[in-house]
């Protein structure tokens, strides 16, 4: 397909059908009008773009072997696509992720901003599976580590898909669990979530909000099982002014104040392709 050939077709098609309304009579006003069609007004320039080559960063058996991650890591976060034979399966990084890991596992709160497309989701969901499994190790009990906020629902729905291929359960693996708390749950996913606390949570600014608020015994317990949060989660992060930028910054601080323990802060993170 030529895709010049085709923008040229589709302009030809939508000029034709938009001249079709009326039949103008007048020959100096015509002419106007044509005059103003071919200047291309009405149909700009088709958009070309590069798609950027972004510099290798290894794979996540490497940071395996440097002690940064925990062997699962290399076993849930794995290339579909590489032989099995392939001495190393695990996935291949960029470098701004295997930046993102490295300041994640030294306990630093970061922002994250790339292209679409670039894997931003991985920059936190590999050290929160992370910890999680390192968590598992040691026998820790059962606890919310993660809630990741998304502006749209669709977002976090998008997400779910791409988390239960990748922690799919593996034969002889701790498992590492997620749920979705959006708003779109029935009575009994709800009820799961509260009986058996997710290690990763994802929701929206408007439920965490109810989830600080609410005093049924289900927000309540929702949340009691977030204390002591490793991450918070800001996905799509965009710059917040006037009203909707002072309820989302004091969201941030009620949720940190309520479920942050002594001597150890909840590592902030953010990602965005727009800012």
């Amino acid at each position: 397909m030529d895709v010049f050939e085709l923008d040229n077709a589709l302009v030809k098609d939508y000029s034709s059908f938009a001249r079709s309304f009326t039949s103008i009579k007048s020959e100096d006003i015509e002419n106007s009008v044509k005059l103003i069609y071919q200047t291309g007004r009405f149909w700009p320039e088709p958009l070309l773009q590069l798609n950027p080559h972004y510099k290798s960063g290894g794979s996540i058996l490497d940071l395996v072997h440097e002690g940064m991650l925990d062997p699962g890591c290399a076993a849930y976060f794995r290339d579909f696509q590489a032989a099995e034979d392939a001495p190393d399966r695990s996935l291949k990084l960029r470098r701004h992720q295997r930046e993102a890991v490295v300041k994640a596992t030294a306990g630093k709160s970061f922002v994250v901003t790339t292209g679409t497309g670039s894997g931003k989701s991985l920059c936190f969901f590999i050290p929160i599976v992370n910890a999680a499994l390192r968590a598992r190790r040691t026998g820790e009990a059962p606890r919310t580590r993660a809630i990741v906020i998304y502006p749209m629902n669709a977002l976090a729905n998008s997400q779910m898909n791409e988390l239960r291929k990748f922690l799919a359960p593996i034969d002889g693996m701790p498992s590492v669990t997620f749920a979705r708390y959006t708003g779109q749950e029935g009575n009994d996913e709800r009820d799961a979530i509260k009986d058996n606390p997710p290690d990763i949570l994802l929701t929206n600014f408007m439920m965490l909000e109810l989830l600080m608020t609410r005093q049924s015994d289900l927000d309540r317990t929702v949340i009691k099982n977030c204390e002591g949060l490793n991450f918070i989660v800001l996905d799509e992060l965009h710059t917040y002014r006037g009203r909707q930028g002072a309820d989302v910054a004091m969201l941030m601080r009620r949720v940190r104040e309520r479920l942050e323990v002594q001597n150890r802060p909840i590592q902030c993170i953010g990602t965005s392709a727009t800012m």
